[in-house]
This record gives structure tokens, sequence and C-alpha cells, in this order.
């Protein structure tokens, strides 16, 4: 019934009802740290406002290779994208040499998001601009 409503409900749709209706409510465990739907639409939208101010993200069909471990960033990255309107390319984080350059080529990505630990690896693929996120806990050690 969801998809069939005019505009179809979306992922953020959904998420961003449980941030009015339950904003101090556990989102993501992980590790030792708790987010809350409260702190991932904080994180989400300083990162939305980050990747819009110097990476030049606008939406309107632009895809972003995203290249990040399973951490929490990794829930704020999707939130922020889908708030801009871009597209997600999902690379595994564990995929190298060939098969991750036929990745990035397939996605066409023109901004490629990776955490600090996988700076300088590639040499090849995105062509506008490479961000790289750092968690919260990680500010400190850039």
């Amino acid at each position: 019934r969801r998809l069939a409503a005019k505009p179809a409900t979306t992922l953020l749709d959904v998420f961003r009802q449980h941030v009015r209706l339950r904003p101090r409510h556990p989102l993501l465990l992980f590790q030792e740290q708790v987010l809350t739907f409260e702190d991932a639409e904080r994180l989400s939208n300083r990162a939305a406002w980050a990747l819009r101010r110097h990476a030049g993200l606008r939406g309107g069909g632009q895809t972003v290779a995203v290249f990040l471990p399973n951490e929490p960033a990794y829930l704020w990255t999707w939130l922020a994208l889908a708030k801009l309107g871009c597209a997600m390319a999902c690379l595994n984080c564990n995929v190298r040499g060939r098969a991750l350059r036929h990745a990035l080529e397939a996605a066409e990505a023109t901004v490629m998001l990776a955490s600090p630990g996988e700076r300088g690896q590639w040499g090849f693929g995105v062509t506008k601009a490479t961000v790289m996120l750092a968690s919260p806990g990680e500010r400190g050690q850039r």
C-alpha cells in the first residue's frame, strides 16, 4: 500500500516519522555506543550540509560511491545522501584491485566517500572529489 501511494513512502519518510515520534529512542547500538533517532538526524543533517558545501552535491541524479566499513557513519551517510536526493553506490570495503575498479566504473559516481583509513589507495575512478568522513571519535586523529 505504501508503494502505491502517490508519492510513495520512502525509508527516509519512515525515518523522519520516527524522529518526530520518538527522538530519544535508541536506533543503533555499535559496540558501546548508542545512537538515538535524534542523533542520527543531527549527524545526517551535518553530513548533508558538508557534502553539499564541500563536495558540491545537489542531488538530481548524482551518484555517490560509498566505500565505508560497517560503522555508524554508514547510516548517517546514507541518510544524508537520501536527503540530498543522490543515488548511493554501495561498495564492499573489502574489495580491492580490478573488482573495485569495475565497481567504481559501473557506478559512474562523481564523488566517492571513504573512511580516513582508505586515504590514497586508488588513483582511479572518481573524477570530481574524494571526501573523507570521520566518525565523531576520530576527529582528533586526523
